[in-house]
This record gives C-alpha cells, sequence and structure tokens, in this order.
C-alpha cells in the first residue's frame, strides 16, 4: 500500500470528489483544524495501522448496520482493534438482529460507499435515516480518525471536534459500552 507520508493540514488543493470536498468545507465552516494524509484505497485495518503512523493517532471502525427489517440505520464508532460481537450492540440498543447494511442505502443516506463510511458523511443525513453509536472506549482516545467521503485519504480531529462536527450535523450520539471479549 502506498501512502503519502506528508501530514498535512487543512483542506487538499488538488482536484476532489464533491462529497469529500463538502466535508472539508463542513469542518472549515465550523472552524474545526484537522490534519489529513492520502493514500491508496485502505481496505482493511492492517491497512489503516500504516496510515496511523502518518496520523500519529488510530483510526477507529466504523460500520454501517441496520437492523432486521431494514427500517432502523445505525453507524457504529469504536477502536479498530476492538473485536465487533452484534449481540452486544443489539441488546444494547434494544432491537432486532443487526447486520450489515447495504450499499445502496449507505449511498442514500451518507452519499459514500463500502469501505469509505466514517461520522464526516453524517452531513449527508439531513433526514436523521442514521443513528450514530459510539462506544466509550473510543471516547477515551484524544483523536478520531475517518475517511471523508472516500478511503484514499484519512481525516484526524480532536475527539471533541468530531463531536462538535457531528451535533452540527444534527445527530446526537448514543454511547454504549461494548465488551472487548
Amino acid at each position: 500500500m502506498n501512502i503519502d507520508n506528508t501530514l498535512y493540514i487543512g483542506r487538499p488543493t488538488d482536484e476532489r470528489s464533491e462529497v469529500e470536498m463538502t466535508i472539508y468545507e463542513k469542518l472549515d465552516s465550523l472552524g474545526i483544524d484537522y490534519k489529513r494524509t492520502d493514500h491508496d484505497h485502505a481496505d482493511t485495518m492492517e491497512d489503516c495501522l500504516l496510515i496511523e503512523s502518518v496520523l500519529g493517532a488510530k483510526i477507529c471502525k466504523n460500520l454501517f448496520l441496520c437492523n432486521r427489517q431494514k427500517t432502523n440505520f445505525y453507524m457504529l464508532l469504536m477502536p479498530g482493534d476492538k473485536p465487533f460481537k452484534t449481540k452486544f450492540l443489539t441488546s444494547q440498543l434494544n432491537c432486532a438482529r443487526l447486520s450489515f447494511a447495504e450499499a445502496d442505502k449507505m449511498r442514500e443516506y451518507l452519499h459514500t460507499i463500502p469501505g469509505s463510511v466514517s461520522a464526516l458523511e453524517l452531513i449527508y443525513d439531513t433526514d436523521n435515516n442514521v443513528q450514530l453509536v459510539i462506544d466509550n472506549d473510543l471516547m477515551k482516545d484524544e483523536y478520531i480518525c475517518g475517511h471523508p467521503g472516500i478511503n484514499t485519504s484519512t481525516v484526524c480531529l480532536l475527539r471533541d471536534d468530531m463531536l462538535r462536527y457531528v451535533r452540527a450535523a444534527k445527530h446526537e450520539p448514543t454511547f454504549i459500552d461494548l465488551p472487548v471479549e
């Protein structure tokens, strides 16, 4: 995997997708400082470990989930090195069995594709179709990192700035405690 080892401050100056640039515009309009790096497609958590070394911060898992009836959608943010067990989240959210949501719903609600989803895309969910769920273990980290609509770039924000960003996108997080096992 090729990574640009430059740690950039602020938005890129080259041509990018409209989705990505809209996210940078929102960050800038809120006065949120951010670092970023560019890289090849980051398809695995192993790829993310290489990116973390450039950012100096951990990348979290961002999972787009839905209930059995496909009527409720969730974005789960949790530490990247923590295993995900559906049964624990299902019981905490008091909902029917959860599974990964279909790509068409991700495109419809968040304007992104599998492998690129992060809380940064919540600005596109203006009807609040997606409930943001954050594992409290992630709140122990100083930074939260995620892809800006495409997984060839990773943005790093202070934890409190990410919370301010999602709240400005009119999404109030639900905080949960997922077990380590």
